[in-house]
């Protein structure tokens, strides 16, 4: 079962479902004594505060790709509080309703330059680390512990623990923190993991930097810049025996777009998997 996101809408009607969600979370805080668009800064502590809370997080992840900075936000903010009070927009939004979607494409354009190029030297230092290997695909890997049982098939499915971060060590995924090992098929995650995890022998730990190509490519997910290098320690637990049918994908796996797509990013979690399927999914992804 997958769950709603505003990308799934086509691109005319984005920003329109967009500005509806935001209008209704100041709505929401101005009904409970928050004001519209401002609260008092304090962490939620009510079940409904907190699920108040998490609805504007998860919106944030949707306008990522405008990759607004503080000083834009009061603007945005002055919008919602002036059509939530139902007052007269200041500018013609016939005029610059439309130009949203052109600005959403430079800034994305603009951070995907940004973020490859950053990339460049991250990969090339990971490279350089002592014990590191390059492979044809540019993945990196390092071992950190060597295992003692067999490597795995890109057709075994394997149960690990993993732990995902970005260039600036930000987290973006974990099943250590989550205390659940993941099991999934290795021929149904991103291509990263399924060349590097073959080469990782059960009991053993390695460190896998992917260049974007084999990863989320230039789409990015939530949470996830589009063009983002990322890294994982990988620790291969076992080879698990055949079923016959896949097993659900673990948390924040998600299947990934055909490499060279552009479309927009689906919502929700973030982590290692491979073809199309909106992410937050139960569902194990279609192999690309």
């Amino acid at each position: 079962m997958h769950r709603t996101s505003i990308f799934s809408i086509p691109v005319a009607g984005r920003f329109a479902a967009l500005a509806g969600s935001l209008a209704a979370i100041v709505t929401l805080g101005a009904c409970h004594g928050g004001g519209a668009g401002g609260g008092s800064g304090a962490d939620p502590s009510t079940e409904d505060q907190k699920i108040y809370y998490a609805v504007g997080m998860a919106i944030s992840r949707q306008v990522q790709v405008f990759n607004f900075k503080p000083e834009e936000m009061a603007y945005v903010i002055q919008g919602l509080r002036d059509g939530v009070a139902g007052k007269k927009s200041v500018i013609d939004m016939n005029t610059y309703g439309p130009k949203m979607n052109e600005f959403a494409k430079k800034r994305s354009e603009a951070r995907l330059g940004e973020e490859k190029a950053a990339a460049t030297s991250f990969l090339e230092a990971a490279a350089k680390e002592s014990g590191a290997q390059k492979t044809d695909s540019g993945l990196v890997v390092k071992t950190m512990k060597e295992g003692t049982g067999e490597f795995p098939k890109a057709t075994d499915r394997v149960k690990v623990h993993y732990h995902g971060t970005l260039r600036d060590g930000k987290v973006f995924d974990s099943s250590v923190d989550r205390g659940q090992p993941a099991t999934f098929a290795l021929n149904q995650v991103v291509p990263c993991w399924t060349e590097g995890v073959q080469k990782i022998k059960v009991g053993g730990k390695a460190k896998l930097t992917c260049p974007s190509a084999i990863a989320y490519g230039d789409q990015g997910r939530p949470g996830i810049p589009p063009g983002a290098v990322l890294t994982f320690e990988v620790e291969l637990l076992s080879i698990e025996a055949p079923t016959e049918a896949a097993p659900a994908m673990p948390p924040g796996m998600h299947a990934m777009p055909p490499l060279g797509g552009h479309g927009a990013p689906p919502p929700g979690a973030t982590t290692p998997p491979a073809s199309s399927t909106p992410p937050a999914s139960s569902t194990p992804p279609a192999k690309k």
